[in-house]
This record gives structure tokens, C-alpha cells and sequence, in this order.
């Protein structure tokens, strides 16, 4: 299928080739049938993207003082690198569109195949969208009328937000799509509308649909002019949908006002707000957030999770069907708004007319006319390297899938790979977008966003398997009965359950099954191991992890797909103490933070003491509430009057110790390329697992005991 997507470092938008997505449970999978390019938004997208790297910085500020954090704590090598690698990561355009049902997944009621629905779905072909990011299209509503759905809901949430009761008066500042919108929804209310801008076609547009303008390129006076809208009076409200870096559109809605008159952002304008504007008139503020209630809420919009009506009457969802019946019941003039329209394989185009023309609105994009009676030929498996022949495999070395192709796999594991004897077959990704980028950029043969083709490719005789930690398990199952040697990123599971059922699947004679424990690896960790290894007496270790904060909804915090970040991420440190020791843990103790009604999660800041055979003793100190400009890992080693300390994998320190004091690189090595290339050499040369079987299990099953003993399991 074809979808259009933005590089970020370099602006270039293209028409990329993408292998259909399969549908996800709680999702709809809709065959695009018209989406809207958004002239304000994505023109937006487009021109940061072409912005040099000075630019882009000036336009995220924030963004800057994460880079200046992380050059402090990793270097500037690994940092400009990480840089450089998010900005390569291609961006899907598109966010209005209208389709019909290709498949209903797993757990959603109400849609059949066949149903004509509207989603915040991209530009491409086939889209999987969350349920209640759907909504059902009226047999009276076009398809190219019903994906304006999205952008008039922006609007509709922020008429929500300002509470207009009939007869009131507002001012609309701004006439691109979701202002010219919002114009039409004020009037359906029953307000009367002033509307500003600069464009005289819009404004005639305004006028076409109800309301007073305000010519801004002929010098007409806003103020003037809304205090002789409102008689006087000043407006009761101001929605404010223009986007521009000044702070004049809030200074200047506060004048227009009355006493406590209401002022609504819902486009992106300067906010350094002066008092003096609202104090005396008691004026309040606020900024709308997109559709509506439920966005950015994981609960809500992955997890299809509703909130009752009678509580929350406008959720995102039912702002989309307000606006469908607003069009349904011509109360919305859609077709005043289209200014163009490409069928999708001219979309290049239609960036190119929003590029050159400040008249491009709405442009809407078409696609090949869905026939339910029609066979359906989207591919979820692509050919992308058109060098390679069927047959020309050398089995004599590794042949990798990987399944998997986010930010890690991106980042960090494949270009340890691809400098190994290893041939890159085929990379699974479950959207089909980020599987085509780095298919692309580590010349791989294929892509699919079906991991099973990769199981069952007689090809392939070694998988490397990175998505979501509650994928691993099922995922390493069936790769090993496949008879497939695998590398599957840390967690191995995150229950007993998974565990067990990945124990009782037999590996074959020379298979390998190996975690990704990277740190045991890392050069200071073969050190500390090296000097360690004439120390009979026990050992005490001090671990100190500045884990960072990653927000409550965040997957991995999610106890059913990311396991918690005990299982998830302390088990890194866990494995550390486990081989620097040699010796098998006994027990352990586990302490959390108190509750507190300012923390929202404590499993992730707390101290693990562990036990081992030999007589040594470690503690983990697991804190997600440090600072970033601290350094993230510490380790510390005493026996026999003597410590070492090292420093984040960038130093390493000996006290005490007769023919060391220190070792130290140029850059961070936290093991990950010695861990991928004594994998892939055991593979090669048919050598027992870098890391033995049943530590892998003892590390596992000991993450999983302390995680359900933080929780009172």
C-alpha cells in the first residue's frame, strides 16, 4: 500500500510503498477512502522539517535541555548520534480520514467489515485505528465531507471549553480550516461571530457562513471593530485558532472582552501573558487540547476504555459524531472549504501547492475506490532490496530476521549487526512504517508486519526479537520450536507462566537461546571480573541506578505489556551482580518508597538486597526520581580492603588494588557490541550460548519474585 511520510532531518515528503498493517485488537482496519490534507498543520510539519538544525533547536527549547542532559551523562558522540537518528525516523502525515471497515478486531463491538467510519487514521491506503478514535459515517455524509470529521472536532472541543449560550458573541480569530469550522459551529449555537484574518477569500468565506469580519491586510482595527460588535460592551469570548510565534493574538482577545469574559487557544500563538490584561476583568484562559476528552490517554485511546456519558458527556469519540451530525444535518458547509483535490498518487503534489500557495485549504486526497466484491491485494510482506536472488543464502552463517524494528533495534543493535558475518533477511514492524525505514537503511531483503513470515521462513535460521516486553514470550516460544536460534531483548517474560512455558519448549542440539544482559559484557565489567577472580573472600556491591522518571502511562509502567520496570529494565542490574559474583543468589529483600499522595508509582524507586551462595551480598538502588544531569549507573565493589568504582561505563576506578588504578574510555561502553558479536559467533560457529541457560532463567525468575513482592503478590 502506499502511505505518505515526512523525513524529518531533510523535509522531503514522499509516497513510500509500506506493507499493510494487520489489525490490532481494539482496532478498526479501514481502506482509506478520502483524507484531508490540513493546509495549517502539515504545512506546519513541512517547514520545520526543512528548518537546518539551528532552526529546528530554536523551535524546541526543550528539546535542547535534554540534549545539553544527555551530552553531560553519555558524552557527545552518543548523543549527536541519538540526535541524528531521531531526526532520520520518518513522520506519518495525516490525521482526518474516512474509510471503510476492512476488519474488526479482537474485543470491538458495534462495527462490522463494511462500515463506512471516520478515524484520526493517516495518509495511507489501509490505516489500524483504536475504536474510539473511530465513529460511524451517516448513509447521507460523502466520504470527502466526513474526513473533515478530526478537524472540525479540534474546533468543536475548543467551542466546548468556551460554553456558548445563545445570543452570545464571539470573536474567531484566525480562518484557516479549523477556524472557518468554528465559525459555522458558533452559529449553529445560535453566537453571533466576528471573525479576523488576513486572507480576503476567507474572510468572504466567513461572511458566506454568518459572520462580521475584520480585514487585517487592508489595516481594519480589531479593537475598534469588536467594540462595535459587541456594542460597547466588549465580546463575551475569544477563540483564538491562528498559529503565529506572537504574543499579540492573547493580548488582544483580553482586550476585546468583557468582565470576565472567556478566551480559548485552540491554534499555537506566543504565550508570555501580561496580568494587567486579565486582572481587572477577571478574564480566564484556557488552551483546548485537541478532540477532546480522552486524548493522549492510553486507557482511553489504546485500551478502548470509555468514559460513561454521564460523567464525561463529550468524549473524543462523540465529538466526532456531534460533527458528523452537524454535517449530516447541513448545519457545516463542507464543500465551501475544498480548494483542491488529488487523487493519493499525486499526493507529492498536493505538498508541493501548500509549499507555493498560501490559498491551498482543503486539499482533499483520494484513493482507489474500495469494492467489497474485489479481492483484496494489499501485501503485509515487501520486497525492499531488489539485489537479493531467492537462493543466494549463505547457510553457513547467520541468517537474521528481525522482528522488531523500533528506536533500540534502530539505534543500537542493528549497526552492531550489520558489521557481523551475518545476512539481513526480513524486519517485522507492527505499523509497517518504522520496517520500511530500517529495512531500507541496513539493506535488508524484506519487510512484513507479520512476525509469523519471519517464524516460518526456512531461510532464516536466527531471530532477534525487540518489540513489547509482553510480546517476548510467545514470540521466543514459537521462534524455538521453529528450530531458530534467538536473541531476545531482557525481559524473557514478565510472569511465572511465561517463563515456564518458554522452560518446557525444548531447545535442539547447538540451539541458542540468549537474553540481551548487555552490561555483563561491557569492557569495565570484564575488568572488574578479571580482578575479581582471585578474591576468595565475599564481595559486598553497592549498585546505584539514576533511572529516570518515565510517566505512569507510559507502557512500560503498564503491568500487563511492560511487566513494570523491575522486570523491564532492574533486571539489568540484577544479571550484573548475578556474573560479576559467579555465584548463585539465595535471596533477596526488596524496599519501596512510602506511599505518598505526590507519587503516582514506587515500584520503580526502590532498594534490592540480594544474597548469594558464596557469601557476597549486593544492593541495588533502583531511584526514578533522581535528577537527569546526574550520571545514570554507579557500581561499587569492596573485599579485601580494597574497592573499585565505576563510573556510568565511562571509568572505572581501583583503591587499594597493587597493579590498577583506573581505566578509562573515550565513549560509554555499556557492552551491547561484545554481547551482539559473541551471539552471532556462537551461532556461526556453532558454540555453546554466551550467557548459560539456566542463569537466564535464575535472573528472570528472581525479577519476576521481586516485582510481585513490591506489589504484595
Amino acid at each position: 500500500m502506499k502511505q505518505i511520510l515526512q523525513n524529518l532531518k531533510s523535509g522531503e515528503t514522499e509516497l513510500t510503498e509500506i506493507p499493510t498493517p494487520k489489525v490490532k485488537a481494539g482496532h478498526l482496519l479501514i481502506k482509506t477512502q478520502a483524507s484531508i490534507l490540513s493546509a495549517g498543520t502539515e504545512r506546519m510539519l513541512v517547514e520545520f522539517g526543512k528548518a537546518n538544525y539551528i532552526n529546528k533547536a530554536r523551535q524546541q527549547p526543550d528539546k535542547v535541555r535534554e540534549v545539553v542532559n544527555k551530552v553531560k551523562t553519555d558524552g557527545i558522540i552518543p548523543t549527536m548520534n541519538a540526535v541524528k537518528t531521531k531526526l532520520d525516523q520518518p513522520l506519518t502525515l495525516g490525521y482526518s480520514n474516512a474509510g471503510v471497515v476492512l476488519e474488526v478486531g479482537e474485543g470491538v463491538q458495534g462495527y462490522k467489515v463494511g462500515d463506512r467510519v471516520i478515524s484520526n487514521g493517516s495518509h495511507a491506503e489501509v490505516v489500524n485505528v483504536p475504536k474510539n478514535l473511530c465513529a460511524k459515517i451517516p448513509d447521507s455524509v460523502s466520504y470527502d465531507a466526513a474526513a473533515f470529521t478530526v478537524i472540525g472536532a479540534i474546533g468543536l472541543q475548543g467551542v466546548r471549553l468556551i460554553q456558548p449560550t445563545l445570543g452570545e458573541k464571539f470573536v474567531v480569530m484566525g480562518l484557516g480550516l479549523i477556524g472557518l469550522l468554528t465559525v459555522q459551529i458558533l452559529k449553529a449555537q445560535g453566537c453571533e461571530v466576528l471573525a479576523t484574518d488576513f486572507d480576503q477569500d476567507r474572510l468572504e468565506l466567513a461572511k458566506k457562513f454568518g459572520a462580521e469580519t475584520v480585514d487585517l491586510a487592508s489595516g481594519e482595527d480589531p479593537l475598534a471593530l469588536a467594540n462595535k460588535f459587541s456594542t460597547g460592551d466588549g465580546v463575551d469570548g475569544v477563540l483564538i485558532t491562528a498559529s503565529t510565534s506572537s504574543n499579540e493574538p492573547v493580548h488582544q482577545a483580553a482586550q476585546m472582552c468583557r468582565k470576565r469574559g472567556r478566551i480559548v487557544l485552540i491554534g499555537v500563538v506566543g504565550l508570555e501573558l501580561s496580568r494587567n490584561d486579565f486582572y481587572e476583568k477577571e478574564l480566564s484562559f484556557q488552551v483546548s487540547c485537541s478532540y477532546g476528552p480522552g486524548r493522549y490517554d492510553s486507557n482511553y485511546e489504546e485500551k478502548g476504555q470509555d468514559y460513561p456519558l454521564g460523567f464525561v458527556r463529550w468524549t473524543e469519540q462523540r465529538n466526532f459524531e456531534a460533527i458528523l451530525n452537524l454535517i449530516s444535518n447541513g448545519k457545516l458547509d463542507i464543500s465551501a472549504l475544498i480548494t483542491h483535490r488529488f487523487p493519493i498518487k499525486e499526493a507529492i503534489e498536493a505538498y508541493e501547492l501548500l509549499g507555493e500557495s498560501k490559498k491551498a485549504m482543503g486539499i482533499v486526497l483520494q484513493y482507489p475506490q474500495y469494492n467489497i466484491d474485489t479481492k483484496n491485494e494489499d501485501q503485509h510482506t515487501i520486497k525492499i532490496n531488489p539485489q537479493y536472488k531467492a537462493g543466494s543464502m549463505n547457510t553457513k552463517k547467520a541468517v537474521v530476521g528481525f522482528i522488531g524494528a523500533g528506536n533500540f533495534t534502530n539505534q543500537v543493535l542493528l549497526p552492531i549487526v550489520k558489521n557481523t558475518n551475518t545476512t539481513l533477511k526480513t524486519i517485522a514492524s507492527s505499523g509497517g512504517v518504522n520496517g520500511v525505514h530500517v529495512g531500507k537503511k541496513y539493506n535488508f531483503e524484506n519487510t512484513t508486519t507479520e512476525a509469523q513470515v519471519i517464524i516460518n521462513d526456512e531461510d532464516i535460521n536466527t531471530i532477534f526479537i525487540t518489540t513489547q516486553h509482553n510480546t517476548h514470550a510467545k514470540l521466543t516460544q514459537a521462534a524455538i520450536e521453529a528450530g531458530k536460534h534467538v536473541f531476545v531483548e531482557k525481559p524473557l517474560g514478565l510472569t511465572y507462566e511465561d517463563l515456564e512455558t518458554i522452560s518446557k519448549t525444548k531447545l535442539r542440539e547447538n540451539q541458542l537461546l540468549m537474553v540481551g544482559f548487555n552490561r555483563r559484557f561491557a569492557p569495565h565489567t570484564q575488568k572488574i571480573k578479571e580482578l575479581l577472580r582471585n578474591e576468595v573472600e565475599p564481595k559486598t556491591f553497592i549498585m546505584t541506578v539514576n533511572a529516570g522518571e518515565v510517566p505512569h502511562d507510559h507502557w512500560i509502567q503498564d503491568p500487563l505489556v511492560g511487566g513494570g520496570r523491575i522486570i523491564g529494565e532492574a533486571c539489568h542490574f540484577i544479571d550484573l551482580l548475578r556474573y560479576l559474583t559467579g555465584s548463585e543468589i539465595t535471596g533477596f529483600q526488596a524496599t519501596k518508597l512510602g506511599e505518598n499522595a505526590n507519587v503516582q508509582i514506587t515500584e520503580d524507586k526502590v532498594s534490592i538486597t540480594l544474597s548469594f551462595a558464596d557469601g557476597s551480598h549486593g544492593t541495588i538502588h533502583y531511584f526514578a526520581n533522581g535528577s537527569k544531569s546526574y550520571p545514570k549507573e554507579r557500581l561499587e565493589v569492596f573485599c579485601g580492603g580494597k574497592v573499585l568504582a565505576l563510573n556510568n561505563f565511562k571509568s572505572l576506578e581501583g583503591y587499594g588494588w597493587k597493579n590498577f588504578k583506573k581505566m578509562k574510555l573515550t565513549s560509554q561502553d555499556k557492552g551491547h557490541k561484545a554481547e551482539v558479536e559473541a551471539f552471532i559467533n556462537s551461532v556461526n560457529n556453532q558454540e555453546t550460548a554466551p550467557i548459560p541457560l539456566e542463569e537466564i532463567f535464575e535472573i528472570s525468575k528472581i525479577s519476576v519474585d521481586i516485582a510481585y513482592a513490591l506489589k504484595g503478590k
